[in-house]
């Protein structure tokens, strides 16, 4: 008789204890193959393998209609079912160690486990539960403590059969499987809401400004017919507000009237500004010390100039902030520029490709205030056209953002979800 824990959250109608399972004696192993990339092919021979290198980036995930899995050349094999899993048994870090792969159809071709890999047939558990239970703490801190390792990372067989967890009867293994995969579809799906909308803004940036020998973007707002005209970027700048200091320490403080956020290159994200990224607090006397004099206002635009270089977002409130490292805030000529035009000029492909270009350093490249003083920009003359053009793209960021949150959301419910619906 096992031992009859259950979950913190379970569905309505389930009440039956769960029961202690050793892996070995719910799957059969397949055999795996260690087939490497030269055995792949463009054309399509029937036959597709599942590498190892392809459940870390994702390629072979849950398999279903939409896989693009590599094809490779015909063979003698053991083949996979609909049902089974495939996991990476090597990885670089202890966090990738046995990550799983599903098959959740009747593949229309031959599939075939391949380099690096542990493939298991379910014949006593349901396959999607297995997947998020081994995508879940429960068997990451097992897998953290069995893996083995220097630079590379695995797992052997014999210690991932050996993996013990808790598994309630099978129809409630279905509905736990189902639910979160439902939640993996909905996460997947604004994925690509979001990558549309900054592949929209990508778009968008290309067309509304100057491209080399321009002299007036490819697509306008109707009235403005005026070519742009070309000023050094610092004409319009009264100046700069830079770091000063050290990083302040995690002092406990809230981000409240009691404490102050440290705004590094972390921070700045491009159009949002993410306050848990790098959550550093300053209190009063280092706001004083820091920032006495050089207060941030809502609206300026912060650029990161190294470590990622070229991130731009505007302070989005009078709260008040700290700069901290690798970041610094604009003051501009308010009848020269307008900060919303001057936060999307900085991610333009021109002017990025430039700053680029003016960056030095090796794998961590930057960009000084001395190579910003040689940049040189193209800018409307019409301060409305610049509002027009601001506004235009401040709605998109703030759709972007709201889509990011809501993205991060749902990954952190997810998350809770496998902590707590496994025991």
């Amino acid at each position: 008789m096992g031992n009859k824990r259950t979950p913190e959250i379970r569905f309505p109608g389930f009440t039956e204890g769960w029961k202690q399972r050793k892996l070995d004696s719910i799957v059969d192993r397949i055999k795996s193959y260690s087939l490497s990339r030269d055995v792949e092919t463009s054309e399509y021979t029937g036959y597709k393998y599942i590498h190892y290198g392809d459940i870390h980036t994702k390629v072979a995930d849950v398999i279903d209609e939409s896989s693009n899995l590599p094809n490779i050349k015909a063979g003698n094999y053991e083949l996979l079912e609909k049902g089974d899993l495939v996991l990476a048994d090597a990885s670089e870090d202890y966090q990738g160690i046995a990550t799983p792969a599903v098959i959740t159809i009747d593949t229309p071709y031959k599939l075939v486990s391949g380099l690096h890999t542990i493939a298991l047939r379910p014949k006593q558990v349901d396959s999607l539960f297995l997947y998020y239970l081994i995508h879940s703490p429960i068997f990451r801190k097992y897998g953290y403590k069995t893996g083995t390792g220097m630079k590379v990372f695995g797992i052997s067989v014999t210690n991932l059969l050996k993996f013990e967890s808790m598994f309630p009867l099978l129809e409630e293994q279905i509905k736990i499987g189902n639910f979160l995969k439902q939640l993996d579809d909905t996460i997947a799906l604004h994925q690509q809401e979001l990558t549309t909308l900054k592949l929209t803004k990508q778009g968008f940036l290309q067309k509304m400004f100057l491209k080399e020998g321009e002299s007036v973007p490819e697509v306008r707002f109707p009235g403005f017919t005026r070519d742009w005209e070309q000023r050094k970027f610092f004409d319009n700048i009264k100046s700069i507000i830079d770091f000063r200091g050290r990083t302040p320490k995690k002092l406990g403080l809230e981000w409240s009237e009691r404490g102050y956020l440290a705004l590094s290159a972390l921070n700045v994200k491009n159009g949002y500004i993410d306050p848990s990224a790098d959550a550093h607090y300053g209190d009063e006397e280092l706001y004083q010390k820091w920032m006495g004099g050089r207060e941030l206002k809502q609206g300026q635009v912060l650029f990161t100039t190294e470590a990622p270089m070229g991130n731009v977002a505007q302070v989005p409130d009078n709260k008040g902030y700290i700069l901290s490292q690798r970041t610094i805030a604009f003051d501009v000529h308010e009848n020269k520029i307008t900060n919303e035009f001057l936060s999307v000029l900085l991610c333009s492909p021109k002017v990025f490709n430039e700053l680029s270009s003016l960056s030095s350093g090796g794998t961590a490249k930057g960009v000084s205030q001395k190579s910003l003083s040689q940049l040189k920009v193209e800018v409307p003359k019409s301060l409305d056209e610049q509002i027009k053009i601001g506004d235009f793209f401040k709605k998109l960021d703030n759709t972007i953002a709201l889509h990011q949150r809501e993205l991060e959301a749902l990954k952190e419910t997810k998350k809770a979800f496998l902590q707590k619906m496994f025991v």
